[in-house]
């Protein structure tokens, strides 16, 4: 999807046997240069196909071919592959290390995710967006997406900027689409459970609502419970905050919270918040959530430990931390 292959032949290969070291790179490039089969090389050369494919392990033992990745992405293959393989996940991408600060990581993560939807959505697609810092900057890094609906999965924090309301972000997608928007003209949380009962009837909000179930695609943000790291947790009052702390919750996702296991948690919380709950979030086929930065590494694990998560994009700093918790605690296996 992101990879190139390419193979090169090592000149600083030392030999006192040099038309044993010219025979083996003859066979290497026919095989990784020129396409052709073992049993076609086999028959050219006048040896067994078993013998081209050891001819071909001892090029690469010796170093004679090395193989590169030379992908047309930052994307760190060994971290993206270990991530993939640890929590069973259909697609990890890892940006790779650089040494800038959170708003251009946030801008790099937002860019990849850009590339991914560019390439995965189709005209039969519904795809959700939460809001996010990082999802709205994935949306302002999108240059074409095919058309379809655009629905937005949870309210907007108050207080803050416009640029960065899901509002906006949901308008800025359907411009590039085509598609048809829903988006949803309320708070992330409101004071009391009738408020958000009564927002939900309204009509412009229940029909997105009645959209969550058409989802094919999501793409959402993981938030740790910490300050400055999930809009909920900021947009609480300290005592509440406080007191959803106490219940072990580690990580948010579009305004529901899970534990260390990736178990939701039960709290009031839920019964005041404008969003898409857990189990229609599980029930859409593919969920991109973004993360980054090593204070956000354990809030992803606690997700991924969910099973929601089909494919995850973050940085080498929180990748890191997951793969020593995964390590630690191995993940349950969820089916892809």
């Amino acid at each position: 999807m992101f990879s190139r292959y390419s193979a090169h032949m090592s000149a600083s290969r030392k030999s006192a046997r040099p038309a044993d070291t010219v025979l083996l790179a003859s066979v290497a490039r026919r095989f990784y240069v020129q396409g052709r089969s073992k049993l076609e090389i086999a028959g050219e050369f006048g040896v067994s196909r078993f013998k081209v494919a050891r001819m071909l392990d001892t090029a690469r033992e010796t170093g004679l071919v090395k193989v590169e990745f030379d992908l047309p992405v930052p994307v760190d293959l060994t971290l993206s592959d270990e991530l993939r393989s640890a929590y069973g996940l259909k697609c990890a991408l890892v940006l790779q290390r650089a040494h800038d600060g959170d708003q251009d990581t946030r801008r790099r993560i937002g860019a990849l995710a850009a590339d991914l939807l560019a390439e995965i959505v189709t005209t039969g697609d519904v795809l959700g967006l939460s809001w996010a810092r990082s999802v709205n900057a994935m949306t302002e890094a999108i240059r074409s997406l095919p058309r379809c609906p655009i629905v937005q999965l949870c309210g907007v924090q108050a207080g803050m900027d416009m640029r960065d309301r899901s509002v906006e972000t949901v308008s800025r997608v359907t411009a590039v689409s085509g598609g048809e928007a829903y988006p949803i003209f309320g708070p992330l949380v409101l004071p009391d459970s009738r408020t958000a009962e009564t927002l939900r009837r309204q009509p412009g909000i229940a029909e997105t609502f009645a959209q969550f179930r058409n989802l094919t695609k999501a793409v959402v943000s993981i938030g740790a419970w910490q300050p400055g790291e999930s809009t909920v947790h900021d947009a609480i009052s300290p005592t509440d905050r406080a007191a959803i702390g106490k219940r072990g919750v580690k990580a948010e996702v579009a305004a529901r919270l899970f534990d260390a296991d990736g178990n939701e948690l039960s709290t009031g919380l839920a019964h005041h918040v404008l969003a898409i709950s857990a189990a229609e979030l599980r029930r859409v086929p593919e969920v991109i959530a973004l993360s980054y930065g090593k204070p956000k590494g354990e809030a992803t694990d606690a997700v991924l430990r969910s099973g929601i998560v089909s494919t995850l994009i973050t940085d080498a700093d929180a990748a890191e931390r997951m793969l020593a918790l995964a390590a630690t605690r191995p993940p349950s296996p969820h089916p892809v």
